[in-house]
């Protein structure tokens, strides 16, 4: 029979074309051959399971073999009712399996005593498609409108994968300088820019500058948490002229944004002047919607970020369990922001004790600011 369709295959070839299995099915063929050849070695294999496999073929044969009484080893040498045996059950679930299909696992097995080196390549290619399947879904929560409280989900489903990540790192425990050598993806689309996200962001910077006493209430938003350049640089100016205990007002936003540069692309004094000058009564209702999106879009930014890594196929487990937590300790730090902000902390999922990391990850996301001339 045909090899099954490897949902790992490249879905853009032209018509007519037959795409070469990965490199996994044949370690998938391989572990199935020996296991058909020499019954036995099944004990040997504690942490793959029949989900490790993937096509729906090569997971009911494992499951066959793994639930069927072993035969006696001289007599499967010289019969083949076992094999049968693992053939009817199998096609359960799999109907286009066939007797020449299974002969052809144990012809292509190189050496059956190989099994463990052949369930280990399977098991890590199982994690990586688990890793890619748990970013799916982060990334789907967060683009989800449908979502009455989108932070809620998005922060569950970072758990869930927090806990994929961890769980992997049990089986592939990480080693220090293994990082990801994937290039990462570029900006993708972020939740709710628009128009309504410039009159908030303003809203913000307008009442700050008003009532001064505000922006200390206000400490958790950052200034890459805004979406526009300019704004972040004049929520520092005003960050800045608070910490130093000079008066906050909108011609002193203005002088303090010409000393750090926020001038030097061609915006006019007044046009920083009338963005500063229609306050709104709240400053940290507009500063939470602020840091909402951005918890939003660090989500959206992390997903990508282990969907990139898990999509290539050079990085080993151990790189994907370094390279996610790195990426997701950005998503944790601004959780904690948002969690004082809003006095809101959310129950922790249960997490399995975590293995050793390899070295410290980054706890605060990048923000791009400017610093005074």
């Amino acid at each position: 029979m045909p090899p099954p369709r490897d949902p790992g295959q490249d879905d853009h070839l032209a018509p007519g074309t037959v795409p070469a299995p990965r490199a996994v099915f044949h370690a998938e063929q391989a572990l199935l051959g020996a296991l058909l050849l020499e019954p036995h070695r099944r004990d040997t294999l504690t942490n793959v399971t029949a989900d490790s496999f993937s096509t729906v073929e090569h997971t009911a044969v494992f499951a066959a073999i793994t639930t069927l009484p072993a035969p006696v080893p001289d007599t499967h040498a010289t019969d083949t009712t076992w094999i049968n045996q693992v053939l009817a059950t199998a096609r359960e679930q799999a109907r286009a399996l066939t007797v020449p299909y299974l002969h052809s696992l144990i012809q292509v097995c190189p050496w059956p005593q190989h099994a463990p080196a052949y369930a280990r390549m399977v098991e890590a290619e199982h994690a990586r498609r688990r890793l890619r399947a748990s970013a799916a879904y982060l990334l789907h929560s967060v683009h989800d409108i449908s979502l009455p409280h989108p932070v809620h989900t998005v922060l569950a489903e970072a758990d869930t994968l927090a806990a994929v990540v961890d769980d992997i790192a049990t089986r592939f425990p990480p080693r220090a300088g293994l990082l990801p050598r994937t290039p990462l993806p570029p900006p993708g689309p972020t939740p709710d820019h628009g128009e309504a996200v410039q009159e908030e962001e303003q809203a913000l910077l307008a009442t700050a500058a008003a009532r001064p006493a505000d922006i200390g209430s206000t400490r958790w938003l950052l200034p890459g948490d805004f979406a526009q350049p300019l704004h972040a640089g004049l929520w520092q100016c005003l960050i800045a002229l608070d910490r130093r205990g000079e008066p906050v007002d909108p011609v002193t936003v203005l002088w303090e944004a010409q000393q750090y540069g926020l001038l030097d692309d061609g915006s006019a004094p007044d046009k920083i002047l009338r963005l500063l000058a229609q306050p709104t009564p709240s400053s940290e209702h507009w500063g939470e919607r602020i840091l909402r999106r951005s918890l939003l879009a660090t989500a959206s930014d992390a997903a990508r970020r282990i969907t990139a890594y898990a999509d290539d196929p050079a990085n080993t487990p151990s790189q994907l369990v370094v390279g996610a937590r790195r990426a997701l300790a950005d998503l944790g730090a601004i959780q904690t922001r948002w969690q004082h902000a809003t006095s809101a902390v959310p129950p922790q999922r249960p997490r399995p004790a975590p293995a050793p990391r390899a070295g410290p990850p980054t706890t605060t996301a990048a923000h791009a600011t400017h610093t005074p001339r």
